[in-house]
This record gives C-alpha cells, structure tokens and sequence, in this order.
C-alpha cells in the first residue's frame, strides 16, 4: 500500500446543466439558451483537477441512484477517482442549473439529492490518515445537520491530517460557530477575494491573506484574485502575491475549484506553496478558457502552457 497522501474530498458531486444565454431572464420572462452542456461538476471539479495532477482523489460524498447518479459514477472512474461510500438507493444525485453569461459569468440554480444524505458511519469507515489531505466546501458545514456530521468527524481524524478548507460562494450563509470551527482546525484557507473582504473588512486579497494568516497558530491562506493571480500568505507571515496569466475568458465555472485541485496536489507532492499557486494559476487560466465546469488541465499541458507564456 502507497503512503502517498491522498486527497478526500467532501464538497459534493452534482450533475451541471449548463445554458449559455446572451443574459439573465427577467422575472416572468424568457431566454434562448445558446449552447448547453449536461456534466458533472460540484465537487468533481476540484477532484478532476487534483487527480490529473497524479494525485489519488477519494469522494467523500454519496451518489445516489438515477440517471444523473449513473453520469456521475462513469465520470468518476474515468478520472480514477473512487467513490466507496454507500449509495443512498432512495434518492438520485442532485442538479445545478448553470446561466452561463456572454462575460464567462454564471448564475446558479441547485436541487440537492442523494449528496445531502451522506451519514457519520459513512465518513468514519474512509479510512483518512496522517499524511492526507482533506477538502471540506462551505456547503459541508452549511445545513445544520450535515455541518454537525462533517464537523465531528474531522474533529475525530489524526491530528497531522491537512485541512483545506473552501468557504464557497454562500459562505455568509455558514452559521457562526461553524465557520468559525473550520477556520480553527483549517490548515489551508482556500477563497476568493470576496470571500476573503468578507471575512476581514479588507478588500486588498493580499491585506486579507495577511490578517487571515494570523487566525489560528496552523493556518496558511490562498485568495484567489481572479485574472490578477492570487495571494498567498504562511501562517503569521506577510501574503507574497503570485501573479495570474492572460487568457480569453469563455467559462468561469469551476475555476476556483480547478485552483484547489491543483494547489492541493502540488503542496501534497513536495512543491513549495508559491510554486503550486503559480502553477494553479495558470491551469485556472486555462480552464476559464474552455467551456464547462470540469476543464483543468493535465499536468503536461499547464508545464507546457507555462513555458509558452514565459517565452
């Protein structure tokens, strides 16, 4: 058995519906889609991304049973990805509707499904040790019920297991206490520059990296900043922004979470934490660049993609 760190990754797997429209409907109102998309996203995106990094990605949510549950599986399998907790036989994965923007920006419309369902004895009999790497979303530890179950049980994993954390998009929606507790326990902050002012009243993402990195006495901090790069700040260090790549922006879905994927598996096979934002940089750039959720990049690519842009 490999003592490699494997990523577990409990932000959950849903099924995206894309729709490209010229703009948002209004109330009552109507919109021609362009092009659509059916796929897999939520928590794919980041495991898609960290697994064509070679690293080896373990789903720590629940599928369910259904068509968009079966789409879910296959498209697992086909990343190497594995799924080993219990399907819920009830219940099929849920959906996300995708308005996707002429600027790559996108709306979202979700119905959860067998996701939602994941359970205690599911999460103890994963199997996490000391050298793994797991990453919670905000909407783990959003819902009452399912915040207590994730909570608990990473109050319960070995203490030398890395944390990432991810607030998300509906992070103001994350009760107090429970924010707070994964912030305590987070070795890694993963957010983006809205999240991160959130957080600090700071609207500088290096400012806010800075103030983030004095939280706890383990906890290092990366906000995104979009087309400027990101920031990245060691725990009780000042931030060092890492600049971001120019690329034509056709989709932005997923592109955070192709950054985390990314991040997480070149810290986890020994690169230093300015070298694996860089390199998650430029594998976001690429994936804005392409249409759909689950875009990043094979690692082979973004090596090649960074020496083009820096010739």
């Amino acid at each position: 058995m490999s003592d490699a760190p494997r990523l577990f990754c409990l932000d959950t797997v849903l099924i995206d519906v894309v729709l490209k429209v010229s703009a948002l409907p209004q109330r009552a109102g109507d919109a021609l889609a362009s092009e659509k998309l059916v796929t897999t996203g939520g928590g794919f995106n980041a495991m898609s991304a960290a697994a064509r990094h070679h690293m080896s990605v373990v789903y720590a949510g629940r599928l369910g049973e259904g068509p968009f549950s079966a789409l879910a599986a296959t498209t697992l399998e086909q990343e190497h990805i594995e799924s080993p907790v219990t399907r819920n036989h009830d219940l099929d994965t849920g959906i996300c509707i995708v308005l996707l923007e002429p600027d790559g920006e996108r709306s979202f419309v979700t119905s959860p499904g067998a996701e939602a369902t994941l359970r205690s004895s599911d999460l103890d009999a994963l199997g996490v040790t000391s050298p793994d790497y797991v990453l919670v979303s905000g909407y783990n530890v959003m819902y009452p019920e399912l915040g207590a179950t994730v909570l608990s049980w990473i109050a319960r994993l070995p203490s030398a297991t890395t944390i990432v954390f991810d607030p998300a998009t509906r992070m103001v929606d994350i009760p107090k206490s429970n924010l707070d507790a994964m912030i305590m326990r987070a070795n890694w902050l993963l957010c983006n520059v809205s999240e991160a002012s959130t957080l600090t009243g700071r609207a500088d993402a290096a400012e806010a990296a800075t103030a983030l990195a004095t939280r706890s006495d383990r906890l290092d901090v990366l906000v995104r900043s979009g087309a400027k790069g990101c920031a990245v700040a060691l725990n009780h260090q000042s931030a060092v922004v890492v600049p971001g790549f120019a690329t034509q922006v056709v989709d932005t879905n997923g592109a955070g979470d192709v950054h985390n994927g990314v991040f997480v598996a070149e810290i986890a096979s020994g690169h230093e934490p300015l070298d694996a934002a860089r390199w998650a940089n430029a594998a976001a750039a690429m994936a804005i660049s392409r249409l759909g959720p689950a875009t990043g990049p094979r690692r082979d690519e973004v090596e090649e993609w960074i020496k083009r842009s820096t010739e």
